[in-house]
């Protein structure tokens, strides 16, 4: 069981408190991409990355700059990384995540946790033309698939539909990418807020990692914030959770 993750945009360096372990499988082609990335002006960037001038200032200095590698886990600081709270986990959880959980990137295409990684920012969905390619789903085609492809094995999806779009146009059966759906009732129908559902994705992985799940029915007992199973609504290859009242 492979369970994918998006990337978070604010990215930290630090060396101190765990080791890189290894390097991204598509190491070589993230510097292809970080080499095109360097020849935009900042004018440039800042279109590609649609932000403010002062962020597209300060993330154009980072990309200008050398910075030593963390491990990926620890880089991103979104709230779905937060609520991981990777840095209190054990040993055995995070050999778990090493084995299991993979991030999708823009830039280094899918990480295992303890891959080092350099500040960046390049979202899957930036209109950056490469190689022949129109954009970065063109560019990567089924590449992160073939990372994550094993036969018999689910893809347990926790990813934005930004980042699962990388992956889902290759799926061998559309069984094999079990999505998780954390949701609310409001009239009458199943709507996903945005920040909740980030901190229910991120106690999900530490619940997967904490109890060491190896298919997805054991997924259907996390329970976490007030987010139940609800299997009237889950099908194959979706799981709902709602939140209670």
């Amino acid at each position: 069981m492979q369970v994918i993750i998006s990337p978070a945009k604010k990215i930290v360096v630090d060396t101190d408190s765990f080791p890189v372990k290894s390097q991204p499988v598509y190491a070589a082609v993230a510097q292809t991409l970080l080499r095109q990335l360097k020849q935009l002006s900042l004018a440039q960037a800042q279109k590609l990355w649609h932000c403010s001038a002062k962020l597209a200032r300060k993330n154009y200095r980072l990309l200008h700059s050398d910075f030593p590698q963390t491990p990926a886990l620890f880089a991103f600081s979104g709230i779905q990384y937060q609520y991981m709270a990777p840095d209190v986990l054990t040993q055995p959880a995070l050999d778990y995540l090493q084995a299991h959980l993979r991030i999708l990137s823009g830039l280094y295409g899918i990480l295992r946790p303890f891959d080092g990684i350099v500040p960046y920012r390049l979202e899957m969905q930036a209109k950056l033309a490469v190689a022949g390619h129109r954009n970065l789903y063109q560019f990567w085609g089924d590449r992160l698939y073939q990372v994550l492809a094993q036969p018999a094995e689910p893809i347990i999806n926790l990813a934005s539909q930004e980042y699962a779009k990388a992956i889902t146009p290759y799926l061998v059966t559309p069984n094999q990418m079990i999505t998780i759906v954390f949701g609310h009732w409001q009239r009458e129908k199943v709507v996903t807020r945005a920040t909740l559902a980030k901190m229910a994705r991120g106690d999900m992985v530490r619940y997967l990692a904490e109890n060491q799940i190896q298919s997805p029915a054991g997924i259907k007992h996390f329970a976490s914030r007030g987010y139940r199973y609800y299997a009237a609504l889950s099908t194959t290859n979706k799981l709902v959770f709602l939140k209670e009242a």
